[in-house]
């Protein structure tokens, strides 16, 4: 009888992204702020991956993703789905999709925009044209793509 072994732990209760690209996965801790939660965060790179040959995975404990903020991933995998994990089980999984708008996450590249020096949120209307993904910021209107905006 052979025996699977996985490389990161199973979690009993709570959240599972999977299928991040590989190298998007601290990117995803950073931007979303996933260690604020106070809860065991486990985290693989570059694990195989039967489809794209390498991914990465974080596995929340304790969290329950709603779909709002599943789908804010969108931006940076959105190949990835959010399993929500209940007694060691999968209960649901959520494909993302893209959002509307986006708040909170992300920050404006433009240095001269009201977002960096006024105490409000930054907030993004999401368009995709030609399967590229533009953000257009609330407070100067600038459209940047998904990667500047990412990094800024």
């Amino acid at each position: 009888m052979t025996q699977k072994q996985y490389s990161v732990e199973a979690i009993q209760n709570g959240t599972v992204i999977d299928h991040i690209p590989a190298g998007k996965g601290l990117a995803i801790l950073r931007q979303f702020k996933l260690l604020h939660y106070g809860s065991a965060v486990t985290v693989g790179f570059n694990l195989p991956s039967k489809t794209r040959g390498s991914k990465d995975i974080i596995k929340i404990s304790g969290v329950h993703l709603n779909e709002k903020a599943a789908n804010r991933l969108a931006l940076f995998a959105p190949e990835a789905t959010v399993n929500v994990i209940e007694d060691f089980k999968v209960v649901q999984k959520m494909p993302l999709s893209l959002p509307d708008t986006i708040s909170e996450v992300l920050r404006c590249p433009n240095t001269n925009c009201a977002s960096h020096g006024e105490p409000v949120k930054s907030h993004f209307y999401v368009r995709t044209k030609s399967r590229q993904t533009r953000l257009k910021c609330h407070y100067c209107e600038k459209t940047f793509s998904r990667e500047s905006v990412a990094e800024a």
